[in-house]
């Protein structure tokens, strides 16, 4: 399974953060990713700096041709062009994709890191991700998403509202 996590706290050009990520979706379509399932969209409060704007967070289940260094290659593009600007870590940003997972592969060499290495510590990933894959395990940590929500502290698993589908 092909997992995509999608966050956004500023506006785009495409608008609010929600339909940043709507958008998003759409652009990946359009580049032969096909979306086979997709969460809700949460609002999370800004993390780890709080007094930033709430993110909206989705994960997407897809199906894709090509593989994992070209389907990241493909979110850096998505990301370029929709405004995003790699700057300071844990900044405000318009668009964040993240490759969670590509099948069972694993991969931690030249900056790409598949799974994702901090998947299990995040809440707003968590939580979408359960509504996509619940029965998805870890291929590193041999943990199901269930496990990985409950061990998360409690400051993660509080105020997450879900408004619409994505």
């Amino acid at each position: 399974m092909i997992l995509i996590a999608l966050g956004a706290n500023l506006p785009s050009v495409y608008g609010s953060p929600e339909e940043t990520l709507k958008a998003a979706m759409y652009a990946l379509e359009a580049r032969d990713c096909q979306i086979i399932k997709r969460s809700s969209i949460l609002t999370t409060p800004s993390w780890p700096d709080a007094s930033q704007p709430p993110f909206k967070n989705a994960v997407i289940a897809v199906q894709y041709a090509l593989g994992p260094v070209e389907l990241l290659e493909l979110l850096h593009e998505i990301e370029r062009d929709f405004g995003r600007v790699r700057g300071t870590q844990n900044a405000p940003r318009v668009l964040d994709l993240d490759l969670i997972a590509y099948n069972d592969v694993m991969i931690n060499e030249n900056d790409v890191f598949i799974p994702h290495p901090r998947l299990h510590e995040r809440g707003f990933v968590l939580f979408p991700l359960k509504e996509v894959a619940s029965d998805w395990v870890h291929p590193v940590l041999k943990r199901s998403v269930a496990d990985m929500i409950a061990a998360l502290p409690e400051s993660q698993k509080q105020n997450l509202t879900s408004s619409e589908a994505a």
